[in-house]
């Protein structure tokens, strides 16, 4: 057998045993519940994407100053993180989980036909908290859901293709409000982004409310038919949780500015192709994400977490070292790939070990929610920081810096997060 039809053979071989894993995977949800939770994170992601990639520019083309745009997002930013923990305290108490999504994104497409109409200054606040606020509803609601349909046990994989569908609608979604801006009313935007919200809500109802297990859906315990619920307090005792918030919180300082700071060097290339440079480094991570993240979910289970976590954050230091000595655009896409790859599997297992760590405490979404608000707040103050920083010390500098940063992170989960795979997930 020759080395080319061994490792075709090799990679048959995985891919069956990966859709193995799938079919033989038992869950009481039934088909049309999982596509329905596959195609609402798909649209979801339409929605969001088509309102936040587009307000800046659409505000300064309305006349906006460059601070009170910055000052809008800013609000937006800000009431997204801030509505994550209360969003998940509503998701582990609310037994009406599909109504929770229900509001947000009705409160997305509001906020989007109020873009569309008017650029006035307190209906475009009102519209960024809407907006901001929708996001901290909907993200641990799709976690609820997702885990009160699977249970832990199918959870990897559920986890997995909810990231495949929502990078998927990203890029679909990145590339149509392109076409949009180019041949239409600037406005339209945000009227294409509301009507996403139709086929959002329509595959939404197509989840089986039945099918969602309340108990199951919070990551709680049982006995003698009522739910056994730990206390909120318990979870800052929770020692793993915290080590792996702080290494998140590190990757994010490192991360969160990159692509940014990628976009002002782009801006100031004085090539008319800049804008569809910019576009085609924003589509590559989601493409990367929407391969990996299922085989991601299916590798920790069958390898555990801790070696791909180790993967995913020791990929952000080489992505930050290689920006750091050259900006020609083949090694930014180089960059965004690697991107794609800490984006995938940091995404996934995210959610994955901190349903690990919250297992019968009842409080899996608040943990969720506040693991996102904590890292939404390290995202915003790493933006902040890195544009004194890099005006002050220069590019390279400033990328070898936030290398050391990102490889801080690898060194806190090499050294001190234990696996967090059970060996039996009773349920």
């Amino acid at each position: 057998m020759t080395t080319k039809t061994h490792r075709k053979s090799r990679l048959h071989g995985a891919v069956a045993r990966y859709r193995d894993a799938r079919r033989s995977l038992h869950t009481p949800a039934s088909p049309q519940s999982r596509y329905g939770l596959d195609w609402m994170n798909f649209f979801v992601a339409d929605v969001q994407t088509g309102f936040g990639t587009f307000v800046a520019f659409y505000l300064a083309l309305r006349g906006w100053s460059v601070s009170d745009v910055g000052f809008m997002l800013t609000i937006g930013s800000l009431a997204s993180v801030l509505s994550q923990i209360p969003g998940g305290a509503l998701a582990d108490a609310m037994r009406w989980k599909r109504g929770l999504i229900a509001a947000g994104i009705a409160m997305i497409g509001v906020a989007a036909l109020i873009l569309a109409f008017t650029a006035s200054y307190i209906p475009v606040l009102i519209a960024s908290l809407v907006q901001g606020v929708s996001g901290g509803v909907i993200t641990p609601a799709i976690g609820a859901i997702s885990l009160g349909l699977v249970g832990r046990r199918g959870m990897s994989l559920r986890t997995g293709r909810n990231y495949r569908y929502a990078a998927a609608g990203h890029a679909a979604t990145a590339a149509l409000m392109g076409f949009v801006g180019a041949y239409f009313e600037l406005g339209m935007i945000f009227v294409a982004a509301a009507a996403l919200c139709i086929p959002a809500l329509i595959a939404l109802a197509f989840i089986r409310p039945e099918e969602i297990d309340y108990a199951r859906a919070r990551n709680a315990r049982t006995r003698d038919q009522a739910l056994e619920i730990g206390r909120i307090l318990d979870l800052g005792k929770n020692h793993g949780l915290v080590l792996f918030t702080a290494a998140i919180v590190l990757f994010q300082l490192a991360d969160a500015s990159m692509l940014p700071l990628i976009g002002e060097d782009l801006a100031k290339t004085p090539a008319t192709g800049s804008s569809i440079w910019m576009s085609g480094l924003i589509i590559i991570p989601q493409i990367v994400v929407a391969i990996l993240a299922p085989w991601v979910g299916y590798h920790s289970e069958k390898r555990g977490r801790r070696p791909l976590l180790l993967i995913g954050f020791a990929v952000e230091p080489l992505r930050a070292a290689l920006l750091a000595f050259s900006h020609d655009y083949v090694f930014l896409v180089i960059g965004q790939l690697l991107s794609g790859i800490t984006g995938a599997v940091i995404g996934v297992l995210t959610v994955l070990v901190v349903t690990d760590l919250t297992a019968g405490t009842g409080r899996f979404n608040l943990a969720q929610g506040t693991v996102g608000a904590i890292s939404g707040i390290a995202a915003s103050i790493s933006s902040l920081a890195t544009g004194f920083l890099f005006q002050g010390i220069g590019t390279t500098v400033g990328f070898l810096i936030i290398a050391s940063v990102a490889a801080a992170a690898t060194v806190l989960i090499a050294m001190f997060v234990s696996e967090t795979k059970p060996a039996d997930y009773g349920d």
